[in-house]
């Protein structure tokens, strides 16, 4: 089978490729972008909707620089795809809180912001820590049990459903060819030379990224990558829409543009086991309703659970293969946080051929630790 040829392959249609994809179109390089399609492990449809920095690069400055960067992206982009696509993309960046139900919460909390304040060293990492009178003039309806928050100005959110669709269509619109149903079979690679196939058909670029998520671990061996990811259950549940009401997001709890308030952040070691665990529901509503009172009286009408990607140490996983120049992997669990920086950081440098020093800290070679005697 005579391969189509390339400039870019992309390996993965959720929001990771997509951003990745666009970004590399953007820079003028012809890519094609291969979708498993709905039989992926699709994290981007179950994303809780953040883009989020405050609970980001606790112990690993470099990631909390990283997710800045990120966030501080957004605005551009979610401009440009609206006025490329007609999508809003509903984001919201009023800052964020993370609640605190316990003094032992808070005082853990104020110790973890405290940390990352000093490790981002001159970088800068501004927060408060409030306690809960200031909070509840800032929240209406927060309940008794909250004793304070931390809160960051970077914080935000915005639709992952929207963000995905708008990702796509300024894709296609710009040139780049979309490849559904297109699991990856087989793959060979030399330097500055990948080919794959699949059911759709066989492909052929000088750069390849791999953006496949879960299936990242399978595939990076194939071009000189490794991929150590394991996936992470999360739950999430939607109520029914009410009267705009939270002004800003909490990590566990936000307030869609439609109205409908989303509940969530449980993280179960399941495997690959996607079902629904009533007793972790609970938990997710019991605390929503702790923290604010009101969202009991609210029907549930939606709930669903996704896997993230996660690596041993929970960071993201961005590498380049030193004995074939030209692949590339990008693994995360914060697909809407870090579309910012995928679009707009991460592209260019896989179209100029090379990671910038400053995602040494992100490569697999950090698990290489020799085993003592």
């Amino acid at each position: 089978m005579q391969p189509r040829p390339f400039e870019a392959i992309v390996v993965g249609g959720g929001l990771v490729g997509a951003a990745i994809a666009l970004g590399l179109t953007d820079q003028g390089v012809a890519t094609v972008l291969l979708d498993e399609g709905d039989i992926a492990h699709r994290a981007s449809r179950g994303n809780f909707g953040l883009v989020w920095v405050q609970s980001k690069g606790f112990g690993a400055p470099w990631y909390q620089r990283w997710t800045r960067g990120s966030a501080e992206a957004w605005p551009a982009l979610a401009a440009d795809l609206a006025a490329r696509t007609g999508l809003d993309l509903a984001l919201h960046q009023p800052g964020g809180v993370h609640l605190c139900l316990s003094e032992a919460e808070f005082e853990d909390r104020a110790a973890k912001m405290a940390r990352m304040q000093a490790e981002a060293g001159n970088h800068g990492f501004d927060h408060r820590m409030i306690r809960a009178p200031e909070l509840r003039d800032m929240l209406p309806g927060l309940g008794p049990a909250v004793v304070g928050a931390s809160w960051t100005p970077y914080d935000g959110h915005a639709s992952p459903l929207a963000l995905l669709q708008a990702l796509h269509r300024a894709f296609t619109a710009a040139g780049g060819a979309y490849i559904p149903d297109a699991t990856v079979t087989a793959g060979s690679a030399a330097p500055h030379d990948f080919r794959v196939e699949t059911a759709a058909g066989a492909f052929a670029a000088p750069r390849i990224v791999l953006a496949a998520g879960l299936g990242n671990a399978d595939l990076a061996p194939l071009f000189g990558l490794a991929a150590p990811v394991r996936p992470q259950r999360g739950q999430i549940l939607v109520t029914e829409r009410a009267r705009p009401v939270l002004p800003m997001p909490t990590t566990t709890i936000r307030q869609t543009g439609e109205g409908t308030i989303m509940l969530g952040d449980s993280m179960e070691e399941v495997g690959f086991d996607t079902s629904q665990s009533p007793p972790v529901m609970a938990e997710i509503a019991r605390r929503a309703a702790l923290s604010f009172p009101w969202i009991a009286d609210l029907q549930v009408i939606r709930a669903w659970s996704a896997l993230r990607v996660m690596a041993p140490d929970g960071l993201p996983i961005y590498d380049q293969s030193d004995r074939f120049p030209g692949a590339f992997t990008a693994n995360c669990h914060s697909g809407v946080t870090l579309a910012g920086a995928h679009a707009r950081i991460f592209a260019p440098m896989v179209a100029a051929g090379s990671l910038d020093p400053s995602l040494a800290p992100f490569s697999a070679k950090r698990f290489d630790v020799p085993h003592a005697a």
